[in-house]
């Protein structure tokens, strides 16, 4: 018998709405990518919310937004997805790895602050597993210094931090709807900010840096000639994809519901393993369960691996 990692909670209602985007003739980035790009923001209060090709494309936008480029240092966890460190890298700034705390697998301000330098530009706060990360806590480290928090929230859709959707409080958060994620679109991302002129900067960046996008030129009934104002990317969802996301974000309750009795089930048996630790709730939110980690004390009889 094989247990996988993840199995996408996706079926008929998804092919469906698929099917409808493809005999539309719309197939690219159009009007079923700004229709999920406002029910997430909805969904999750915030202002904006930019939808592109995958969770590392929207922490690259997500830099470039926050102004990080070279010679900059920007802190990340020790503990993460390569992508992580790979989108610092992107923008031509130096990863900066800081320590977990050992609870929330999250980087918190106690191992954060050893690792500030007068070159610190930004932290990237992972919300490990979908664990909520101490947002107020970090930004109150960092905020007095100048320094930005980009929210990697790529595993945390539907996580709650302090009574509102993980990303709600964030100057900018970057969310991923790969397979391994509980909402999907077989690949994409979304990030999201209150900031109307960061988002607006985020648009073009998806679309090579045009300042007219591909959808108004075609609705328009008069040749378009578009500029392109800085060095821009092909980062775009295309309606296909957003068409599922948009039915995946209607399951999403009952999705977060499921994986909770599931966990329960984990932690229910795994409690009678002594000296074993398992991810919790933290005091200040709650988890997706998006993965369920268990740390091993130093002589647990049986290794990792």
């Amino acid at each position: 018998m094989t247990i996988p990692v993840m199995r996408p909670w996706i079926g008929e209602e998804e092919a469906a709405a698929a099917a409808a985007a493809v005999r539309s003739g719309w197939v690219a980035q159009g009007p079923r990518v700004a229709e999920f790009e406002a029910a997430f923001a909805d969904s999750i209060g915030v202002a904006h919310a930019v939808a592109v090709s995958s969770c590392t494309a929207a922490l690259h936008l997500a830099l470039l937004a926050a102004g990080i480029g070279p010679g900059d240092e920007v802190v990340v966890p020790s503990l993460s997805f390569i992508a992580t460190a790979n989108a610092v890298r992107y923008v031509g700034a130096e990863p900066v790895f800081a320590d977990v705390d050992e609870a929330t697998q999250n980087l918190v301000p106690g191992t954060v602050a050893p690792q500030l330098t007068e070159r610190t530009r930004a932290v990237v706060l992972v919300d490990q597993a979908g664990v909520p990360a101490d947002l107020d806590a970090m930004r109150a480290l960092c905020e007095p210094r100048g320094i930005t928090v980009v929210e990697d929230a790529a595993c945390a859709v539907g996580s709650v931090y302090r009574g509102r959707p993980v990303g709600a409080g964030a100057a900018i958060a970057a969310f991923s709807f790969h397979p391994r994620k509980l909402l999907t679109t077989g690949e994409g991302g979304m990030v999201v900010t209150p900031d109307a002129e960061a988002a607006a900067r985020m648009r073009r960046l998806r679309e090579h840096g045009m300042d007219v996008s591909a959808a108004q030129r075609h609705a328009s009934q008069q040749p378009v000639i578009e500029r392109y104002l800085e060095t821009g990317f092909n980062y775009r969802m295309t309606d296909v994809q957003a068409a599922i996301g948009l039915v995946q974000l209607g399951k999403l309750d009952q999705l977060i519901a499921r994986r909770r009795v599931l966990a329960e089930r984990y932690h229910r048996v795994l409690s009678a393993l002594p000296g074993l630790a398992t991810i919790t709730d933290p005091a200040y939110g709650t988890t997706n369960y998006q993965g369920f980690w268990v740390l091993l004390p130093p002589d647990f009889p049986v290794g990792r691996n």
